[in-house]
């Protein structure tokens, strides 16, 4: 096992950078933490994405709000999607104790209490900001993907919004979806065949379970307007720092599909409303997506697909996105290839499966002359972890025990109250907290379909109704018409007979 001294000058060497950067905490050897040896972050590398895992109560959260804390204090806003709600406390201040002073003294830093700027947002009723998107804004490739649907049914769901921008009939909310498949499926069948191409009825039907399937785990709330505005994710505040954005899902563990539906949407907006920013010094934005494996956990091939391209290639637009879960093996491995720091704190042994777990997690770090990497994995301590990341050259720097520093912030969640005061002094709660109900596929539809329907009152209305009284001519009188019949018949024969060619042929007598 090489020496102290060695491990300093390592640490020294592999995390020192030109650019901006921060400290996050300070090597450890031998359970003790280095004088020195403190280990930073170049802030123009987390656009590369990055991981924070371990196992519950290892200080994976804390980790999250000390890094959103560096992003902050250098204008930096951050989304964190909070699905157990123990987030908001980054909007107060901490207070010092014994066990932080310590900590501090050991890191030769010291204690600076500060609250974040912070907006509160949810996807339901919730308190905050008020998330939604329309079904339009989705689009039918992205809508097929989340349904799962086959090329087939894709190409149904094509068509109808292909119909509804010709039509100018908004596609708003599932309604609007649900009234256009309907329609499709039964009164406007033929009108759509005959521009589109044929319309399987069994197709409409899958998509219309598919989309009802979605509806149960509350995607209504979701879909509509007013459409968030992904700018306002981007916000700095008024003191330059950027601003902490706490999207509050604690309901989503029982709607995975639900958040992965509204993940996929929102970095896909965010990719395609970002131009493209090249090398930047730093970030415009950092996502941390706690709980990371619901989105996966539910996810079609298809949806994983997409989520992969989109992480790969929405760091060139200057977004950085962070994993946070229990076990990185909960992150497919093509996506896991491509975040550049990881924190990996404490996992736990119990069984044959952990301890194959914990092994393939350390073969994901670098080789380190100073850890054996597997066995330390189950004997660090509460916010201890390792960390390694890319320099500034885009090389993985040495893999190094961390004693990471506090949050500044509460570590602690905000009291009703504080909730109260906060969300009542935001701009963008009341910009968003109106739903509006435009005109769209769903009242432009029913009209159609109500005029249709008068029209044909109308014209059942002109024909003569069944067992009514018919004012009688003479000729339609049917003792007249029988008598005619029977002159007709008469006359002809008449006729044909004079011709010869009337009544039965008698034998002719020799």
């Amino acid at each position: 096992m090489a020496d102290q001294s060695k491990f300093l000058d390592a640490v020294k060497a592999g995390y020192q950078f030109k650019g901006e950067h921060a400290k996050i905490g300070a090597g450890m050897f031998n359970g003790e933490v280095v004088a020195g040896a403190d280990v930073f972050i170049p802030l123009k590398t987390l656009n590369r994405h990055g991981l924070i895992a371990g196992a519950t109560g290892t200080g994976k959260t804390k980790t999250l709000q000390v890094i959103s804390e560096i992003l902050s204090n250098n204008s930096i806003p951050v989304l964190l999607m909070d699905i157990k709600g123990d987030l908001s406390g980054i909007a107060a201040s901490g207070v010092l104790n014994d066990r932080l002073a310590d900590r501090c003294q050991k890191l030769n830093i010291s204690y600076q209490p500060a609250a974040y700027p912070t907006e509160l947002m949810t996807l339901n009723e919730g308190k905050g900001v008020r998330l939604r998107a329309t079904v339009t804004e989705f689009g039918p490739v992205l809508l097929s993907k989340i349904l799962g649907l086959n090329d087939t049914q894709g190409g149904v769901v094509a068509m109808i919004f292909k119909y509804c921008d010709d039509q100018q009939m908004p596609l708003l909310d599932l309604q609007d979806f649900i009234k256009v498949l309907q329609y499709v499926g039964n009164e406007g069948k033929a009108e759509l065949e005959k521009s589109y191409g044929k319309i399987s009825t069994t197709s409409t039907g899958t998509v219309l379970r598919k989309v009802i399937e979605l509806q149960q785990q509350g995607a209504d709330v979701f879909f509509g307007e007013r459409s968030f505005e992904v700018e306002d994710l981007m916000r700095i505040n008024d003191d330059g720092r950027g601003m902490v954005n706490i999207l509050r899902v604690t309901d989503m563990q029982d709607r995975p599909k639900l958040f992965s539906t509204f993940m996929l949407q929102l970095l896909a907006e965010l990719y395609a409303s970002s131009p493209e920013e090249g090398d930047l010094d730093k970030p415009k934005l950092v996502l941390f997506i706690d709980e990371a494996h619901l989105i996966f956990q539910e996810a079609s091939d298809a949806l994983l697909q997409q989520l992969e391209t989109v992480i790969k290639l929405i760091r060139s637009k200057g977004i950085g996105i962070f994993f946070c879960t229990q076990n990185p093996q909960d992150i497919p491995a093509a996506i896991l290839g491509q975040l550049g720091l990881k924190v990996q704190h404490a996992l736990r042994a119990f069984t044959a499966a952990d301890r194959k777990t914990i092994k393939q997690a350390a073969e994901n770090f670098p080789e380190s002359d100073f850890y054996k990497t597997d066995e330390l994995l189950t004997q660090m301590g509460i916010g201890e972890a390792f960390v390694t990341l890319l320099n500034e050259k885009g090389i993985p720097t040495p893999l190094v025990h961390t004693m990471l520093c506090p949050p500044s912030s509460r570590m602690d969640v905000l009291s009703d109250p504080e909730i109260d005061a906060l969300v009542g002094k935001s701009k963008l709660v009341h910009k968003y907290k109106e739903v509006v109900n435009s005109q769209s596929a769903y009242e432009i539809l029913e009209a159609k379909l109500a005029e249709a329907a008068e029209k044909q009152a109308e014209v059942e209305a002109e024909k003569p109704k069944k067992g009514a009284a018919k004012e009688e001519s003479f000729f339609d009188n049917p003792v007249v018409k029988s008598v005619g019949r029977t002159a007709a018949v008469m006359i002809t024969r008449s006729l044909l007979g004079a011709l010869g060619l009337g009544g039965r042929t008698s034998k002719r007598k020799y």
